[in-house]
């Protein structure tokens, strides 16, 4: 198969090894897969070396693409692991039910979802993506296709939600949506001037919303350091507006510009102007899905301003004891090192477990930020910013991540020994090979002095 695949922050070159989901299924089926030869890619929307392989090839799952089944009395929908999120959404908005949790982009996979076990702005309500997934099948290079659940295959079915697409080949998923009366949210909005009054709301928020969602301006520094929006939302009543829109992004950034445009003085401008325009709406405001949930949705080819060099994210979480310290010393690092994060989000994340073994979301408050790629100066920066969370008893989310260490991967996931024992031996990517397999290699070593 022809084309080019590559991972949403553009650090990394694309890679031109790609197969179809028959001719993957093909060469697991015949049991003469390779070991590290394949992993599967959704729509690349993970922002590192996750979704990458360049030892091997990659299984581009997005013509695997059917709902197969839906239920509307039970809200219980079966559809291939390439079916596209919007796509569900769509299919389910007119029968009154939405997916219980949606990441910040509608343009991600099933099995995407699934493997990253994505979270939302409702985690304090509904946990993670995968606490509501009931099933799925998964080819592994025995030849056999599990179906696993939490009660056939467990191990295998919890390896697989947050597995990174390292145990095997999602083929399909049965999952339960969440009944709404309608896919548009009213929102309310409240300015911030300081961390500390965010801080001072955030649990009230989440009790009294389905969703929340603070907006930083993590350039503005002195009395106003730390200031920014918190956003809250409840599904609509009624069924006016049940239809999802599904219309392909009506603005496009065409081509990557020599050099990032997200420099200082657009974002301090892009901030003003977002603080300014959304600021004043003190009442409630219906506003549609896509505005809410998908807001980078609506310009295609995004990433693109971040110039040739591309973007990393960081996302960490911080426990709550220690997130009034920590999260304040990550956004003035970031700021005292001259680099500038085109958006920054926080989020309170709640106590619902996640089923999956290197889930990401635990207790807390967890932290996005987004710069452009400059080098060794903002490499040196990111590891900073690792250090604040891991002293701060926090980790760093694994599928936004293009850097991390070995160290930094196994001070956030421990556990990692567990999903290692339920990887396919044909799947790695290469975040599995700069982290575990490195911290593997440590371990063989040490064992064999």
């Amino acid at each position: 198969m022809s084309g080019r695949l590559e991972s949403f922050g553009r650090v990394f070159p694309g890679q031109g090894r790609v197969l179809t989901p028959d001719a993957a299924i093909a060469l697991l089926e015949s049991g003469r897969a390779e070991p590290g030869s394949l992993l599967g890619y959704g729509n690349g929307r993970s922002y590192g070396d996750s979704c990458l392989n360049a030892g091997g090839a990659l299984v581009d799952m997005r013509s695997a693409n059917r709902i197969l089944a839906f239920d509307p009395e039970t809200g219980i929908l079966t559809a291939e692991a390439g079916v596209f999120l919007s796509d569900i959404i769509a299919h389910v908005a007119r029968h009154g039910y939405f997916p219980p949790v949606v990441p910040g982009t509608q343009n991600v996979t099933l099995g995407g979802a699934i493997a990253n076990d994505v979270h939302g702005k409702n985690h304090h309500r509904r946990g993670s993506f995968g606490a509501h997934v009931l099933s799925l099948s998964l080819l592994r290079s025995d030849g056999r296709t599990y179906v696993c659940s939490a009660d056939c295959h467990p191990g295998l079915f919890r390896a697989t939600i947050a597995g990174m697409g390292l145990t095997g080949l999602i083929l399909k998923a049965t999952m339960r949506l969440m009944r709404v009366g309608s896919p548009h949210v009213v929102q309310t909005v409240r300015p911030f001037r300081r961390l500390s009054e965010y801080f001072d709301m955030a649990e009230d928020a989440d009790a009294r919303n389905e969703y929340a969602v603070a907006w930083i301006d993590q350039l503005a520094a002195g009395d106003a350091a730390g200031r920014g929006l918190l956003l809250a939302g409840n599904h609509a009543e009624g069924a006016e507006g049940a239809d999802h829109d599904t219309a392909p992004s009506r603005l496009s950034v065409p081509v990557q510009p020599p050099f990032t445009v997200l420099n200082r003085s657009f974002l301090r401008l892009f901030n003003a102007a977002y603080r300014w325009s959304n600021g004043w709406r003190r009442e409630p405001e219906r506003v549609p899905a896509k505005s809410f949930f998908f807001p980078l949705d609506s310009v295609a080819h995004w990433n693109r301003l971040y110039g040739p060099g591309g973007l990393f994210q960081h996302q960490s979480v911080i426990p709550e004891a220690a997130a009034r310290d920590a999260v304040p010393a990550l956004l003035s690092t970031a700021r005292a090192r001259g680099q500038g994060s085109f958006l920054t989000v926080l989020k309170r994340f709640g106590d619902r477990p996640s089923p999956g073994m290197l889930s990401f979301p635990r207790p807390g408050y967890t932290l996005t930020l987004d710069f452009p790629n400059r080098g060794l100066s903002t490499r040196l920066m990111l590891a900073e910013l690792d250090r604040i969370a891991i002293e701060a008893g926090g980790a760093v989310n694994p599928y936004k991540d293009a850097r991390m260490s070995a160290h930094v991967f196994e001070a956030s996931f421990p556990q990692w020994r567990a999903l290692d024992e339920h990887r396919d031996p044909a799947f790695v990517s290469d975040f599995w090979r700069r982290t575990a397999l490195t911290l593997s290699g440590e371990a063989r070593a040490i064992a064999a002095e």
